[in-house]
């Protein structure tokens, strides 16, 4: 979730015309999702607390993006790649997917942390829509983290599995992150989003550790929801001391760290 991200609403002020929202509506919440994680063009109007009630679908549509990359994978080993060629295959597709939404996140918040001084100056270069030297390294250690560690796991089957864990985990404790801490600046995306209740985040959570334990053998869905909460634990720890609270940048951070912690957990337990 980027700051640089467009708004909700047309430019009038008016919702877009589409899909209406309905509260208690899952497939709606799931398009919602979709709509905003995806570059998939799908007619949902956004409104005031559109974003905020969806949440709860977001490990639903993190499922369907890890389970993309998965089956890039599965198909890139079958054509007869290397390992390492099947992970940056499916981190591509993944990428190109998302519009790389989290990523941006990620570069953003290293940029911020690493080069502002005063929290005013990190929220600042947080907002640039330029990469610097900290967001470069923290993108390149990102795919590369991600890369080896399905290279490592190696077996189609599991890396699918993985990645519909680590997709659905990691944007799953989205909503939790949003709840814990508090917002970091009065505008931006994270803003226009709103803030889900505490049972959204709850019921989020959840729906992605079971989601996760229906794909992973016990042992390593719980070893990957112990450590993926944990990275996006340590996400909000870190950003509660940078700049006070989240951003949309923060939280998209979050998912890039929780994602490579499940990676990594598993490719532990092998």
């Amino acid at each position: 979730m980027s700051e640089t991200e467009p708004s909700f609403n047309d430019d009038d002020g008016e919702s877009s015309p589409g899909k209406r929202f309905e509260p208690g509506n899952w497939w709606t919440d799931f398009l919602v999702a979709m709509a905003f994680l995806t570059r998939i063009p799908i007619d949902v109007a956004w409104e005031d607390g559109t974003l905020a009630r969806a949440f709860r679908a977001f490990p639903f549509a993190g499922m369907i993006i890890g389970a993309t990359g998965g089956a890039v994978y599965w198909l890139a080993t079958a054509l007869g790649l290397t390992g390492l060629l099947a992970g940056f295959a499916a981190i591509l597709v993944s990428i190109v997917l998302t519009g790389g939404l989290h990523e941006d996140g990620l570069a953003d918040m290293s940029d911020g942390f690493g080069g502002g001084h005063t929290i005013a100056d990190k929220l600042r270069i947080m907002r640039d829509s330029h990469i610097g030297s900290y967001g470069m390294l923290a993108l390149v250690l990102s795919v590369g983290i991600r890369v080896s560690a399905m290279a490592a796991i190696a077996v189609p089957e599991l890396v699918f599995a993985t990645l519909v864990a680590a997709g659905a985990l990691s944007r799953g404790v989205m909503p939790a992150l949003m709840t814990a801490l508090p917002m970091a600046r009065s505008d931006g995306l994270a803003v226009s989003a709103g803030q889900p209740t505490n049972k959204t985040a709850i019921l989020a959570v959840v729906l992605a550790a079971v989601i996760a334990l229906l794909f992973l053998d016990l042992l390593y869905g719980l070893a990957a929801i112990i450590f993926g909460v944990w990275g996006a634990i340590f996400t909000g720890w870190l950003a509660r001391r940078q700049i006070g609270g989240y951003t949309g940048d923060v939280v998209g951070a979050a998912q890039q760290i929780t994602e490579g912690a499940v990676l990594v957990t598993v490719v532990a337990l092998i």
